[in-house]
């Protein structure tokens, strides 16, 4: 069940930039290494609705009806654009200034969550992630589907902690420069809108 196989997709998958890195490292950039932390916590517990609909079947739903998978999908745009704006607005949540302004962190938790919370292609992203390294056996694959997921999830954190705290002590190095700082922001705020734009063309 937990095969190499599965390990290094895994690790592929999670090791690639996505919404909640971009998230996890603009936080890290912005606030430092505990809001980092939260944020990659965050992030992977985003990750549990979509796991559960894989399992329950919810996930075939939201791929079959195209109302559903449209609202879930410009729900995510509209944070994404939400993202982008808290980026370039001066006291901005994720904007990278010398002044450190810290998020209460069950705040920093859920807005990376929600990054994930509201992307419907996770969960049939899911749905075609784990059956095939299941063992075949009909009454464990529920507990296998579990077993799997937990281990993405882990992985997910780990992978999302080593880049926020990365980001974190990147911070040190540009907090002396504004030029670099407004590019930053600049380019965090650029690619949530690309991000968005990505995600209104997904179809279910």
């Amino acid at each position: 069940m937990i095969s190499l196989q599965f390990l290094l997709t895994a690790f592929v998958v999670v090791l690639a930039p996505g919404t909640g890195v971009i998230y996890t490292l603009a936080i890290g950039l912005g606030q430092g290494r505990m809001p980092a932390l939260m944020a990659a916590l965050g992030c992977t517990l985003g990750i549990v609705p979509h796991l559960a609909a894989a399992m329950l079947g919810l996930a075939a739903v939201l791929h079959s009806s195209a109302v559903l998978f449209t609202l879930v999908k410009f729900a995510g745009v509209a944070y994404l654009l939400w993202l982008a704006w808290q980026s370039l607005r001066s006291g901005g949540a994720l904007a990278v200034s010398a002044e450190r302004k810290i998020d209460v962190g069950l705040r920093v938790a859920w807005r990376g969550a929600l990054i994930n919370i509201l992307n419907p292609k996770l969960s049939i992203f899911f749905l075609a992630l784990l059956p095939p390294f299941l063992s075949g056996d009909a009454g464990a694959a529920g507990t296998e589907m579990m077993v799997l997921g937990g281990v993405f999830m882990a992985m997910t954190f780990v992978v999302f902690v080593v880049y926020g705290l990365f980001a974190a002590q990147a911070r040190d190095w540009i907090l002396g420069s504004a030029r670099i700082m407004r590019w930053l922001n600049r380019s965090f705020a650029a690619i949530f809108a690309a991000l968005a734009g990505r995600l209104a063309l997904e179809r279910a």
